[in-house]
């Protein structure tokens, strides 16, 4: 039975995640302020869900927390070395306000749909043990995803990428949570490799919010609007993940 909820519940995250891309696309007028709101829902996620699921998890294991972290500073430092010296060490390191690098943008996207591939994995684990945990994970996902749809279309216009672009890896984000949830019913991911996972994907977001998507969103001129948006999409993520959990 636990079935049909699974399957019912990973093709809905695909429309959340259509949806949170369509709104990006269709506010792109504002990207500011949805950056902003973007970085703010990240660093949510990043604080109040997945360093969370990293202590349960390195509990379980038995494994000291410092060293459960090293996947995590590991993340955000391999995206900057990334960043720095792969993606545009050859440019717009003295323009700041000129910081838009089409790759830059598929390298965040990147991260956030190997982000929204082990949300899935999560639906599917969960499932594992009873429907009850199932459809609790999978909630808290579909609110998760629809963010995950703004941030990755936002990403992708920041820098410069092509609306056609934006949408096949919007399409690809949307996909990814179906994937991560299937792939649990024919094989058991070992608890050790999510951690390890779930820290270097943890990082990665960490950076991309701090260092990529705040600064672009400030990158014209700093707005109390778009402070306030940051603020609003922290908070927002923050209420819905401790409603959930």
């Amino acid at each position: 039975m636990h079935n049909y909820w699974l399957f019912g519940l990973i093709i809905a995250t695909f429309f959340t995640t259509s949806l949170g891309g369509f709104v990006a696309f269709k506010f792109h007028k504002s990207l500011r302020l949805l950056l902003g709101f973007a970085a703010g829902a990240i660093i949510s996620v990043v604080f109040f869900d997945i360093l969370p699921e990293v202590a349960e998890l390195s509990n379980k294991l038995n494994i000291n927390f410092s060293k459960a972290m090293l996947p995590f500073i590991v993340g955000f430092l391999l995206f900057h070395i990334i960043e720095k010296y792969i993606l545009i060490h050859h440019s717009h390191e003295k323009e700041y306000n000129s910081h838009h690098h089409p790759s830059i943008g598929v390298g965040s996207a990147v991260a956030l749909i190997a982000h929204s591939f082990l949300d899935g994995v999560g639906i599917g684990i969960a499932f594992q043990f009873s429907n009850v945990a199932g459809i609790s994970v999978a909630i808290a996902v579909l609110a998760h995803d629809f963010f995950d749809g703004i941030n990755t279309v936002s990403l992708m216009k920041a820098h410069k990428n092509s609306n056609k672009k934006a949408f096949i890896f919007l399409v690809i984000d949307s996909l990814a949570p179906i994937l991560g949830a299937t792939g649990t019913l024919f094989f058991q991911i070992p608890q050790t490799f999510s951690l390890i996972y779930l820290g270097l994907f943890g990082g990665f977001l960490l950076y991309i919010s701090a260092s990529d998507i705040l600064p672009e969103a400030h990158s014209d001129e700093s707005k109390i609007s778009t402070v306030v948006a940051t603020v609003l999409g922290a908070v927002l993520m923050y209420l819905i993940i401790g409603f959930i959990v």
